[in-house]
């Protein structure tokens, strides 16, 4: 059973601890090693605070998330919590999910251009913290503006049941299970990731859940 990683100097060392390969020459936290090592004395030089959160180095302003540093397996990166309303002035932000509303990332693959980027990466860290300051939400996406798949409004109203209990979920479990159920191309697929998750929706049960 593998044991999350509860401090930075940990996480560097040995990884984030989520997955079997913490701690072993293959973790992917030791591939950008050098690159992460400079991304946090760089945002550590725009006086953010550092905390270990989910395994991984999170950079805080009066406890609010601000970003976080963080190895994967093609890249590493700076990702913004409240990426969305950064004006991204030099096309550097990318969302980390098709779906994702609020984040944005920053990728690096090696140190020579995190050094040339500095500045701006600064300045866009600095941005982020004035968002901060502001105290400005991103207003989440209602249940209605997600799609539902011709699929799923077909199984509702042959399932008045199915209908009273997916709306009884909550708005984030709904979104899920919308999220999931529209991610297949093929119909085929739809009505199988449906027919699966019927039983859990029944019981008030969460994609995740």
């Amino acid at each position: 059973m593998t044991k999350m990683t509860t401090s930075v100097e940990k996480y560097l060392s040995d990884g984030c601890g989520r997955c079997a390969l913490g701690g072993t020459p293959h973790c992917k936290v030791h591939r950008w090693e050098a690159e992460l090592k400079k991304l946090r004395a760089l945002v550590l030089d725009c006086g953010l605070n550092e905390e270990s959160k989910w395994g991984v180095p999170c950079y805080t302003y009066r406890n609010n998330n601000v970003l976080i540093v963080a190895a994967f397996k093609d890249y590493c990166s700076i990702n913004f919590f409240k990426g969305a309303l950064l004006s991204d002035t030099d096309g550097l932000l990318d969302k980390p999910g098709e779906n994702t509303q609020a984040g944005r990332l920053i990728r690096f693959t090696n140190v020579k251009d995190i050094v040339k980027a500095e500045n701006t990466i600064k300045a866009y860290i600095y941005e982020a913290i004035e968002v901060e300051k502001a105290g400005v939400k991103i207003k989440p996406k209602k249940v209605d503006e997600y799609k539902m798949p011709e699929e799923f409004q077909n199984k509702l109203k042959k399932m008045p049941g199915l209908k009273t209990a997916f709306y009884a979920l909550t708005p984030g479990r709904q979104k899920a299970y919308l999220i999931h159920f529209s991610g297949a191309k093929q119909s085929k697929t739809r009505e199988s990731r449906i027919e699966k998750c019927i039983p859990n929706i029944l019981i008030g049960k969460g994609l995740y859940d």
